[in-house]
């Protein structure tokens, strides 16, 4: 799916309406803009929730992901995003680390994190699934609708645009 939209048209259009993240997060993935409606996860470092998800069909998806800022281990690598790709998810904004960057990139496939380390997690199934989470000056609960583009990150109540 083609998502055309700029978040500087959508902060002037719908001032007021929409929370911006602050400037902390880097590209990762091949797909750089990228919309949708949100699902959570609240983890530190333990990805098995973002792993179980990733297998789950959810096309336009967004996965949001509070890692607690951690920089030690990645919450996402190559296999994990290309099950996400598989089951359509349209991308990924992590309050952590990736891994495997030269592979993300060449998918089809938004990923947003703080940064990206070789250290993978551990997996022991710890972590809380469709929880309001706090990142970035914003409040993340899911069904509302994230958009990400070259500029920025930006969360609204509602849908503000169509296909």
């Amino acid at each position: 799916m083609t998502v055309t939209f700029s978040t500087p048209d959508l902060c002037d259009e719908f001032h007021g309406q929409l929370q911006v993240l602050e400037p902390l997060f880097q590209s990762f993935g091949g797909q750089s803009r990228f919309a949708g409606p949100i699902q959570t996860v609240k983890c530190f470092e333990d990805n098995s929730l973002v792993k179980d998800l990733a297998n789950q069909d959810n096309p336009g998806g967004i996965l949001v992901v509070d890692g607690g800022g951690s920089l030690r281990r990645a919450l996402l690598g190559d296999l994990i995003a290309q099950a996400f790709v598989d089951q359509k998810w349209a991308g990924i904004l992590i309050n952590g680390c990736v891994r495997d960057v030269e592979i993300l990139k060449t998918l089809p496939f938004g990923v947003k994190a703080l940064n990206s380390i070789p250290v993978k997690t551990e997996k022991r199934g710890l972590g809380d699934l469709n929880v309001p989470v706090r990142f970035a000056g914003v409040d993340f609960k899911p069904g509302q609708w994230l958009y990400s583009d070259e500029t920025g990150i930006v969360v609204s109540d509602t849908r503000l645009i169509s296909e």
